[in-house]
């Protein structure tokens, strides 16, 4: 038995939604992950995730993928210079996306599918910007999401590793998966360099925080540079630390 993935719209935005095998509409609500950049990090993966399901590492679960209008301008929370002249600056409209999101997209999905609406269960997860802004999902929504993956987070953004640092967020409910590769910003010029210290900062800041080691995990990968293959390799590990089969149900 196979699961299905299949595209929608709401308003205006769009999203890929994977619903598991055993998924139907009376059987007990599954969890759901909220995932940035659309299906990129799952769309090749579905099958090594099915064979977990079926191994029961990970329960069962839903995923939506939500494809951002513009990354630029919504992954980023405040505005900021562009790195290159072949970009456009960052818009900094993060904090209205993290609003639509929560709260008009989720109601949306939890009124039409069947999905647990227990906020413990709820992931936001994303690599790069979208790693960056799914942090500030759980420093603005403290109380929405109960787990969060943030894979490659671009915490060299201008202020990022500082606002969380002095931010009031507190650990509650949360579990908080991060990743970096080790060779992640090392050929840049630009504060991209930065990549590997500025995560171990906001890991630090956590920990400083209250996060203990069953909320907080970092993952620093030997080797990885910033690509895609490794975002969807640590994709599934924050899949198996936040829900694994292991873990409590924090």
């Amino acid at each position: 038995m196979k699961g299905s993935l299949s595209e929608h719209k709401a308003g205006n935005r769009r999203f890929t939604l994977y619903l598991p095998p055993s998924y139907s509409t009376d059987s007990g609500e599954f969890p759901a992950v909220y995932v940035q950049d659309g299906n990129s990090l799952f769309h090749d993966e579905i099958e090594f995730l099915e064979s977990m399901f079926q191994q029961q590492r990970l329960p069962e679960l839903v995923l939506i993928g939500i494809e951002s209008e513009n990354r630029l301008d919504e992954y980023t929370p405040w505005p900021a210079a562009s790195l290159s002249d072949r970009f456009t600056d960052f818009g900094g409209m993060g904090y209205h996306y993290l609003s639509d999101i929560t709260n008009q997209f989720i109601p949306l999905i939890e009124e039409n599918w069947n999905v647990t609406r227990e906020p413990h269960t709820r992931g936001m997860i994303g690599a790069s910007l979208g790693g960056l802004i799914s942090m500030f999902a759980l420093l603005k929504y403290p109380s929405m999401f109960g787990k969060i993956g943030s894979i490659s987070g671009s915490y060299w953004y201008e202020n990022a590793a500082e606002t969380i640092h002095i931010s009031s967020l507190k650990p509650g409910p949360v579990r908080v998966f991060m990743s970096v590769g080790n060779e992640e910003g090392r050929e840049k010029q630009s504060i991209q360099r930065h990549m590997l210290k500025k995560t171990k900062q906001v890991h630090q800041s956590l920990k400083e925080k209250g996060f203990t080691e069953d909320q907080l995990c970092l993952s620093i990968e030997k080797g990885a540079v910033h690509h895609r293959k490794y975002f969807c390799k640590q994709f599934i590990n924050a899949l198996e630390w936040l829900y694994g089969k292991n873990r409590s149900t924090l």
